[in-house]
C-alpha cells in the first residue's frame, strides 16, 4: 500500500519520538544517576518526594526502561513499517501513555502535604500531564479508526 501517510499519522510518530527521548534521560538514566536527572529537572529531589517517594520513582524508572520504552519504540517501528504488530505494541504503549500521567496528577495533588512539589511544578504538570494522557486517548482512537490504512 503506497498511500500517502496524512498528519495525524506525523503528529503520532512525532509526539511517540519525543516521549521516548525524554523517558530515556529522565527514567532510563535515573537507574544510573538519579542526581543528574533532578538536575535536569526529570526527576524529584529527596526534599520534593521523600526516600519512599524516589524508591518508587526508581520503581517506575526500571519497568519504563524495561517495558513501556521497548514498547513505545516498537510501535513508532511498526507504524513505519507498515506492520499490523506495530498497531497492537503503539496501542499498548499509548494505554500507558493515559495511565501514567493520570496516576502521577492523582498523586501530587491528593499528598500535597507529602509531595512538596515548588509552584511552578505544580502548574507545569497541571497543563503537561494532561496533555500527555489526551495525546494517549487521541492516538488510541487515530489507531483504532485508520487501522487498515496503516499496514499493508
Amino acid at each position: 500500500m503506497s498511500e500517502t501517510r496524512n498528519i495525524g499519522f506525523w503528529i503520532l510518530i512525532v509526539i511517540g519520538i519525543l516521549l521516548t527521548i525524554m523517558f530515556l534521560v529522565g527514567q532510563t538514566l535515573a537507574l544510573f544517576n538519579y542526581d543528574l536527572t533532578v538536575s535536569l529537572g526529570m526527576q524529584e529531589s529527596e526534599e520534593e518526594v521523600g526516600k519512599v517517594g524516589i524508591a518508587w520513582a526508581k520503581g517506575f524508572a526500571f519497568g519504563d526502561s524495561i517495558f513501556y520504552i521497548p514498547l513505545l519504540l516498537a510501535g513508532i517501528i511498526g507504524l513505519l513499517k507498515r506492520k499490523k504488530w506495530g498497531i497492537y505494541t503503539m496501542f499498548g504503549s499509548l494505554a500507558i501513555t493515559v495511565y501514567w500521567p493520570i496516576v502521577s496528577l492523582f498523586a501530587i495533588f491528593i499528598e500535597r502535604t507529602e509531595i512538596t512539589l515548588t509552584p511552578d511544578k505544580y502548574i507545569s504538570y497541571s497543563i503537561i500531564l494532561p496533555l500527555i494522557a489526551i495525546y494517549g486517548l487521541w492516538g488510541m482512537w487515530y489507531l483504532y479508526k485508520h487501522k487498515n490504512k496503516l499496514v499493508e
